[in-house]
């Protein structure tokens, strides 16, 4: 099972090298850029490292590299000043494109020659999965 999911990690990397090598960011920059486009109400660092599971010095660091580079934009929260969130700039916006279309294209090799139904019948069983293990590391 870790060779599945460490083949289908490589071929999504593999898929996305040809937009970061086009915008010379590393895969961690390309994926946080992504998660933030998919993920909107998830916008501060805490949010990026608990759900992607990724280290705070990584997000940090890759976070500082997007801000200085104006794909990205960190702000206080007037509500609550001690909560910053991050906000892409329209600097981002062909990358995103580039990265919706190459994610696009993955997710089409992966389902190649599956009907609609089986493509359906995986994500039933892979969010059963999903949730048998959330539900695992809530009750550890």
């Amino acid at each position: 099972m870790i060779f599945v999911d460490k083949t289908i990690t490589r071929y999504y990397e593999m898929k996305m090298a040809g937009v970061c090598e086009k915008y010379d960011l590393r895969q961690m920059e390309y994926d946080i850029l992504m998660f933030l486009y998919n993920n909107p109400k998830y916008n501060t660092a805490a949010d990026i490292v608990r759900i992607r599971k990724s280290t705070k010095s990584h997000v940090s660091t890759s976070l500082k590299v997007l801000e200085d580079r104006g794909l990205i934009e960190r702000r206080v929260d007037p509500a609550n000043k001690k909560r910053v969130t991050i906000h892409l700039l329209q600097l981002a916006n062909e990358v995103i494109e580039d990265g919706k279309w190459a994610q696009k294209e993955f997710a089409q090799d992966m389902f190649d020659g599956l009907t609609e139904e089986e493509i359906k019948m995986f994500m039933n069983v892979f969010q059963k999965v999903y949730d048998n293990a959330a539900r695992m590391i809530l009750n550890e």
